[in-house]
């Protein structure tokens, strides 16, 4: 069996690793010209879905990269008024299991360690415009630049706009939530750090503001310093494989602060996808003029080249279709705002069942059958899931100027309640680890 995979995201690398793994002839076709192209800095949270796909796909020394070059993962779920104010403080799990965790990964640092011992596999520069089913059943693969190639399954990994899914499910739509998100991040410094209570630096941090408004900070904090030089006090294993690893040459991810701001389409100016760096924060400060000083003071220390606005999309759910040797994992199929953190997480989750099918010894087709009977419906829940958490729908009463603010009432009381009462504190934490280690 020979695998064509469209797309070295997440998804489509952890697959490659799985099925490279089990003696699988497999290529990766990825549109960008480098391994240094299209890097994105920004936190993604692997929960432990996402931890046991990749133990399960990747070579164990690998994972325990992975791992290795995780940043320090949160100590504190916080929800925060625009004031500033603490409405709630969850204290987290640590992240000494390595599976049952939740860690921090920067989007960069994850796909340099995905992308490493996989030169034999991956080719750059590919840029995937059509397929054509051919007489013995394989698939050729078409891309810009002229070549070609052939194999006996197509994986679409090629994310939101996926031209794999254009063609192969073309009433499968990806819709506008209604939300706009503006994300920047801050280098971390002495006078950074002093900005941030010691639960908003050491936490992941959600600020519920009126009229839907909403942020989300976090601190990335990786082993290896300014220089790429292993930090005093790590140390053993750790230690080794970062200094070892290869990817490290080609990541320039460093210690930063990250914040995410959203708000309904409505709430800014008509133009704001063309806007970036200091246009997008002076935009975000105009936004927050009543928000806590610090938080304000922070967003002025940005890095104006990491400032971008994102229009935040989701999918349409569909019904399932009839198998075939191509299918589909990831953003290419079920892309969902990142209300419930869990797109990668999601991702990674196909790319474990597809491979397990693919290897299992059945039929092609009944493989993929499989694969895509249980894919479908928890893809999709979760879609929705992520579209009714902390206004990703621009439809959301949280929006609204009347009824917004009572929903943003009731939301507060919720956590307010739920953080003074140490048996409802206690089962919240454990809903969010189930929901986000669900097999």
């Amino acid at each position: 069996m020979n695998v064509i995979i469209i797309g070295a995201g997440t998804g489509g690398m952890c697959l490659a690793h799985g099925l490279k793994k089990a003696g699988v002839s497999v290529k990766v076709y990825e549109r960008d010209r480098s391994r240094t192209d299209g890097l994105y800095g920004y936190r993604v949270g692997i929960d432990p879905t996402g931890n046991r796909a990749l133990k399960e796909c990747l070579p164990p020394e690998l994972f325990d990269t992975f791992v290795a070059t995780c940043a320090r993962a949160p100590k504190y779920l916080n929800v925060l008024t625009e004031r500033g104010r603490f409405t709630a403080s969850f204290p987290l799990r640590d992240d000494h299991d390595p599976v049952n965790s939740e860690r921090s990964v920067s989007r960069m640092t994850l796909r340099q360690v995905l992308l490493t011992g996989m030169e034999d596999v991956v080719e750059y520069g590919k840029e995937f415009t059509s397929y054509e089913r051919n007489a013995d059943g394989t698939i050729t693969a078409y891309f810009a630049d002229g070549t070609s190639a052939t194999g006996d399954v197509l994986v679409a990994a090629d994310g939101t706009n996926s031209r794999v899914r254009r063609q192969y499910l073309p009433h499968a739509q990806v819709k506008d939530s209604g939300v706009i998100a503006v994300s920047a991040k801050i280098p971390v410094t002495d006078e950074t750090r002093a900005l941030l209570p010691r639960e908003v630096f050491e936490g992941l941090s959600m600020v519920f503001a009126p009229r839907g408004k909403f942020c989300i900070w976090h601190v990335m904090e990786f082993k290896w310093d300014r220089d790429g030089a292993v930090k005093d006090g790590i140390g053993g294993n750790e230690a080794e494989l970062v200094e070892k690893w290869p990817g490290l040459l080609y990541d320039n991810t460093r210690d930063y602060i990250n914040w995410g701001f959203s708000a309904s389409v409505d709430k800014y100016p008509a133009n704001v996808m063309e806007l970036r760096g200091e246009e997008l924060i002076e935009l975000a400060l105009d936004m927050t003029r009543d928000w806590a000083p610090n938080m304000r003071r922070l967003i002025t220390m940005s890095d104006p080249g990491s400032c971008f606005p994102i229009n935040i999309r989701t999918s349409v759910p569909i019904d399932p279709w009839p198998s075939t040797n191509i299918t589909l994992l990831g953003d290419a199929i079920h892309t969902m705002t990142p209300g419930r953190g869990v797109g990668a997480n999601t991702a990674l989750r196909d790319a474990m069942l597809l491979c397990r099918e693919l290897t299992s010894g059945k039929p092609v087709v009944e493989a993929i059958t499989a694969y895509e009977r249980e894919m479908v419906p928890y893809g999709f829940a979760r879609v929705k899931d992520s579209l009714a958490q902390n206004g990703m729908n621009g439809d959301d009463a949280l929006h609204k100027p009347v009824i917004g603010r009572l929903m943003l009432a009731v939301n507060r009381a919720f956590f307010a309640v739920t953080d003074r009462i140490p048996a409802l504190k206690r089962k919240f934490i454990a809903a969010q680890y189930a929901y986000r280690g669900a097999e």
